[in-house]
């Protein structure tokens, strides 16, 4: 390889692991919630930087294959879960 196809490929290699490191970095809670909806039952798990916005962004997630549209999906996000787990890094 020329030195410069080096150079640019260490200088990607460099940007994508800042970018990992940034990401994971800021992640300082982790929840996983349990939701039951219309007699469904699903978990998912998610980080963010507090426990509130893990708690939530898990909750909108596991409530993603429980509802059919948007009235559904807000109706089981407003509901509480039936567990929420969560831990701090």
């Amino acid at each position: 390889m020329r030195p410069k196809s080096l150079l640019t490929v260490a200088v990607v290699l460099a940007f994508v692991a800042f970018l990992a490191w940034s990401t994971l970095s800021a992640q300082k809670a982790e929840c996983e919630v349990c939701v039951e909806f219309k007699g469904g039952r699903n978990c998912a798990t998610a980080s963010h930087e507090n426990e509130a916005e893990a708690a939530r962004s898990a909750q909108t997630t596991a409530c993603g294959p429980l509802a059919k549209g948007m009235n559904d999906a807000i109706a089981c996000e407003n509901r509480p879960p039936i567990s929420r787990r969560c831990s701090t890094r």
